[in-house]
């Protein structure tokens, strides 16, 4: 990205205060980039270990596959999943607030006795899915930020700061020709007057 500038004083204030505002602004950004890469690696370890969690909570229910099958699909459904936002790292995250279950009413004396428990172990392995879940897009979300502070970052180190230092170094450069090309033909100037003068003299 070419900086556009002119040769004058009004361009090198304005460039001298947009370097000012970027070499202010760079620090606090790669702080953020920090923090957001810290975060990224434990929303990705959170996510892993609530995945696993779900795999063992699987197996762990093996046995009652057999079982699943007297087991009425619609006695248990999800009505609604709470979900709320906490900062992280200066990003708005969502988190698993509440899951509202809806369960059709039935008799308990008369349906099989492991019933009870297989609403419960249903509740525990949804609440272990959408809690992976939400983990996972807390992930993508931080990912996402990082990346675009990163490239906030690169874009003001490697790009626009060194693109400002070069164009007011040119500015100034060519203000102090300006100034000493000015400098030297007054003094050429002074000199033809004076020997001008000392012609009038003699004469």
């Amino acid at each position: 990205m070419a900086v556009k500038f002119q040769y004058n004083k009004t361009s090198l204030t304005n460039l001298g205060k947009q370097l000012k505002v970027r070499q202010k602004a760079l620090p606090t950004l790669k702080n953020k980039e920090s923090a957001l890469r810290m975060s990224v690696l434990v929303a990705k370890s959170e996510s892993l270990r609530l995945e696993e969690e779900l795999e063992q909570a699987m197996r762990k229910y093996d046995y009652l596959s057999a079982l699943w099958n007297e087991f009425e699909p619609d006695l248990i459904s999800i009505s609604d999943v709470e979900l709320k936002t906490k900062k992280t790292a200066g990003v708005n995250t969502p988190f698993l607030s509440r899951i509202h279950y809806e369960l059709k009413p039935f008799n308990a004396f008369v349906k099989p006795a492991w019933y009870v428990d297989g609403v419960r172990i249903l509740q525990e392995l949804t609440r272990l899915a959408i809690e992976s879940e939400v983990a996972e897009q807390t992930r993508q979300i931080l990912e996402f930020n990082r990346k675009k502070t990163t490239q906030k970052v690169n874009l003001y180190e490697k790009v626009q700061i060194p693109g400002f230092q070069e164009a007011i170094r040119k500015i100034k450069r060519y203000m102090e020709d300006e100034e000493n090309l000015s400098k030297a033909s007054s003094k050429i100037v002074k000199t033809r007057h004076a020997a001008e003068e000392e012609q009038e003299e003699a004469l």
